[in-house]
């Protein structure tokens, strides 16, 4: 995966700015996706979150990273993670997550 590839950022804010809920929903649609991943799905020997779905913080909010490859692999869990937000009525950006500084 190239570190410039917008991904989509699911944010834990709601249009209208309010906090969205459960305070883990981020974990949770990151867990439920985890089986999708290069590769294809493995062993549960050890909980792992998928490097296509990743829960995060961005400055204090709760967020899921969504990259593109996602949408080439697996169109059908792409749309889930994508109706999720848009059930929910959750801000997305398109943006690229660069890595940190050492």
């Amino acid at each position: 995966m190239e570190s410039t590839d917008k991904q989509v950022f699911i944010l834990g804010k709601t249009r209208d700015g309010r906090t969205f809920r459960p305070s883990d929903w981020a974990e949770r649609l990151a867990g439920v996706m985890s089986g999708f991943r290069p590769g294809g799905a493995r062993k549960p020997s050890a909980l792992s979150y998928s490097p296509w779905c990743v829960p995060t913080v961005l400055e204090g909010v709760k967020c899921v990273v969504v990259h593109p490859a996602l949408r080439e692999a697996e169109p059908m869990a792409w749309d889930f993670c994508m109706n999720f937000a848009r059930d929910n009525h959750l801000q997305t950006v398109e943006a690229c997550l660069l890595p940190e500084r050492p």
